[in-house]
Formats: C-alpha cells, sequence, structure tokens
C-alpha cells in the first residue's frame, strides 16, 4: 500500500534538521495510522497510535514553541494559538474515538494529512529564516 504523504524535501522542508526529522515522524504516524485503518485493524491498536499521534504532536510543538520563547519570535503568538486549536481538535476526536462516538475514518486521515501538510507549507516556512538566523539547524 502506498504511503498517503511521501515527504518532499522540496515542498515540506523548513530547512532545520530537527525540525524536519520531527515532522517526517509526523508524517510516518499519519501514513502508519492510515495503514492500519486501512487494513480494518483493532479499535485498541488504532487507539495506541492515535496516542502516539498525540504525544509526539505535543513534543514537537515544545521544540517550536521553545525556540520561539528563546529568540523572540514575533509571530509566536499566532502560531502556538494554531498548535492549541489542532491539540484540542485532535484530543476531542481521540476522546470520541475512544467512547464509541465517531468512529476513524478517511475523513479524519485527510483532516489530519491536510492539517499537518497546511502547516508546514504554510505556518512553519514563516520562521525559516528567523530561526536559521538565530543559528538553529
Amino acid at each position: 500500500m502506498a504511503a498517503l504523504i511521501q515527504w518532499d524535501n522540496a515542498k515540506y522542508s523548513v530547512k532545520i534538521n530537527s525540525i524536519d526529522e520531527q515532522h517526517k515522524k509526523l508524517v510516518a504516524l499519519i501514513n502508519q495510522l492510515f495503514e492500519a485503518m486501512s487494513k480494518g485493524e483493532a479499535h485498541e491498536q488504532l487507539s495506541a497510535i492515535i496516542q502516539e499521534l498525540i504525544k509526539y504532536t505535543e513534543t514537537h510543538f515544545g521544540t517550536e514553541e521553545a525556540y520561539f520563547k528563546k529568540f523572540g519570535y514575533d509571530n509566536s503568538a499566532e502560531h502556538e494559538n494554531e498548535h492549541k486549536k489542532f491539540v484540542e481538535q485532535i484530543k476531542k476526536f481521540q476522546s470520541d474515538f475512544e467512547v464509541g462516538s465517531v468512529t476513524l475514518s478517511k475523513d479524519i486521515i485527510f483532516f489530519l494529512k491536510d492539517w499537518l501538510i497546511n502547516h508546514i507549507c504554510g505556518t512553519d516556512q514563516h520562521y525559516t529564516d528567523f530561526l536559521l538566523s538565530k543559528g538553529v539547524k
């Protein structure tokens, strides 16, 4: 089965290796969730992947936000607000999934994919030059 998201440095790289590696991990987790859903894997397996995705998303956002704070990034409040809203959405989905009021569907998977790609290609690209100028690699 082909991956839902194929990493493409030309499109997705923010030119900061540590952040690109975290983005690649998030892509891999979304691909893993898509594959597990497509294979009809058990609720417990899907739940574990969703939990890992949430945990790693929070770790990744924490990395970006620590750089923003350390170097005084001007657009940090707006960027962090996007992070907060996404984490709230995915935690709400997880909660609903756990109690059975929502199922994992392609709509959810494509929401995750689209949000991540749009965030990397949009909002995240805005900090590239700023963080590179501060020596972040």
